[in-house]
């Protein structure tokens, strides 16, 4: 099942336009580098409004594309993500009386949807990043925050556990590591997910879990993620080019 959290933002001070970063995945096992995430986000203030993420092959050629739009919600935000290898698609509407998940795989019988009610505890894609900044102090004061993660490929959320695990170093700096796990039974058998904060900012570090992307057998990856520091100013005509690129098929 496709039960991985997408890639999540970096914190940032006050800022109008866009900026942009990049996350470098690899295999935990052997180090070997998976893919590269471009993400490009406009700011409003302190207001993030738009995000486009670019999954770039390992020689910088675009194979997926997602976008995010934190309007509706944000910690619940509108998404869809298109792989280009296969022609899989899925995402997240928000409609008057809830939001609708979509899933489409070429190899089914079309667009699967599913329809959830707006539930105040509903997360979902980069939305978790505002989750976990929103009970930051609650995490670090021990307490286990729970949630419901949806999940478009099963057409559900599902109940999920975070908490604190303490202090890592990250390139010589401290940052907060917390671990999310499904509840009840499931959370003994299925794999977690860690993801590592700085303390100042609250930026994100490091992801390591389930990927949301598949490898060429249809499997998901397991990865480690590693993102910058900071992020860099973008123009507008750079974020254009970058999300009109066509979609290619990794050598």
């Amino acid at each position: 099942m496709r039960l991985a959290l997408p890639l999540l933002l970096l914190a940032t001070p006050a800022w109008a336009g866009w900026q942009t970063y990049s996350g470098k995945a690899h295999a935990p096992e052997d180090g070997r580098l998976l893919y590269v995430e471009q993400h490009l986000q406009r700011f409003d203030g302190d207001s993030l409004r738009e995000r486009w993420v670019i999954y770039r092959c390992p020689d910088g050629l675009p194979f997926a594309r997602k976008r995010i739009d934190y309007a509706p919600s944000p910690v619940a935000p509108a998404f869809v993500l298109e792989d280009g290898r296969d022609g899989y698609r899925e995402g997240l509407r928000w409609q008057d009386d809830g939001v609708e998940l979509f899933a489409y795989d070429p190899a089914g019988d079309g667009e699967r949807r599913a329809r959830l009610a707006a539930a105040a505890e509903l997360v979902a894609d980069a939305g978790f990043d505002e989750f976990i900044r929103r009970e930051w102090d609650r995490l670090l004061a021990g307490e286990t925050v729970t949630l419901r993660f949806a999940i478009p490929a099963r057409g559900q959320a599902l109940a999920f556990r975070v908490r604190h695990q303490g202090r890592v170093d990250i390139d010589a700096r401290p940052a907060e590591l917390f671990r999310l796990r499904l509840g009840g039974m499931l959370g003994w058998i299925a794999p977690h997910i860690d993801v590592a904060y700085t303390r100042d900012g609250r930026r994100l570090r490091r992801y390591e879990g389930l990927s949301n992307l598949r490898d060429g057998q249809g499997r998901q990856w397991m990865a480690r993620i590693d993102f910058p520091d900071t992020p860099t100013a973008v123009t507008q005509a750079e974020v254009e080019r970058a999300r009109r690129e066509p979609l290619r098929t990794c050598g």
